[in-house]
């Protein structure tokens, strides 16, 4: 199948300044060398804590953020020497309301957006149409975003990411602030996608969204992984600390991340 997604020893610094007459300089280390790869077709997840480096990740993957060294490939393009090429091969989706119109129709907000990806006048009907059953929106696709409930919102953010054909799409904690049915639905689709060949990154803080989607995880935390494996693996890893049942993917989340 080949590699999607490759990064070596991947760090990011942020440096500031504080005070004036007697200025300071910080650095907080956000990412401290990450190595990982990502089969094509494979959905792969990052969970870890608030703070943990999962977003700075996934923005130098996506070239929004340079790396402070290491490097990164994505469909083995470099994501500083061939930025351009990198974004014509990937989708973003991230968590929450923005980047919408809420004025305009989930068709009309597609439309645009095919637009500016630059989607052929004559391929846009049928991608459009694609999209809107992946994402089961299809019925639904002329009422007004501003009238679609948060799920239906996040939904339509994964077929807007995946007008121009990504062969690798990033999904930022899609489904935060999602309610139960929304998330399962979000679920679906983000399953349905996988099932169709398209390579996943996803983020997340839900260890049951992660269990049942993803082919393998890394566990990140202080800007470092601290376990790679697939969730059958890594509910391994907490056998004997809960007693007689079967360990979930929680209780080996807590025991990567707070061992005794």
């Amino acid at each position: 199948m080949g590699i999607a997604v490759e990064a070596e020893d991947l760090r990011r610094t942020y440096r500031s300044r504080t005070g004036w007459a007697r200025a300071r300089r910080t650095e907080v280390d956000a990412v401290r060398g990450i190595s990982f790869s990502i089969e094509r077709g494979e959905l792969f997840g990052l969970l870890g804590p608030n703070g943990a480096g999962k977003t700075t990740t996934i923005k130098m993957l996506n070239t929004l953020l340079i790396p402070t060294s290491g490097r990164a490939r994505v469909c083995g393009y470099d994501v500083v020497a061939d930025t351009r090429e990198v974004r014509r091969r990937i989708g973003y989706v991230f968590g929450g309301d923005r980047g919408l119109y809420d004025r305009l129709s989930g068709l009309d907000n597609l439309r645009y957006f095919a637009e500016l990806y630059g989607v052929p006048p004559r391929e846009q009907k049928r991608r459009i149409g694609e999209l809107l059953d992946l994402v089961r929106l299809t019925g639904r696709e002329r009422e007004r975003v501003e009238g679609y409930s948060r799920g239906m919102r996040q939904r339509l953010h994964i077929a807007r990411g995946l007008l121009h054909r990504p062969e690798v799409l990033f999904l930022d904690e899609p489904s935060i602030g999602v309610d139960p049915v929304a998330a399962r639905e979000l679920r679906g689709a983000v399953a349905d996608l996988a099932a169709a060949g398209t390579t996943v990154l996803l983020t997340t803080h839900y260890m049951a969204e992660a269990d049942e989607l993803c082919d393998r995880i890394a566990v990140i935390a202080d800007g470092a992984i601290q376990a790679l494996g697939t969730p059958a693996e890594l509910r391994a890893r907490a056998a004997g600390r809960v007693g007689t049942r079967e360990p979930t993917l929680e209780d080996a989340y807590v025991a990567i991340v707070q061992p005794s």
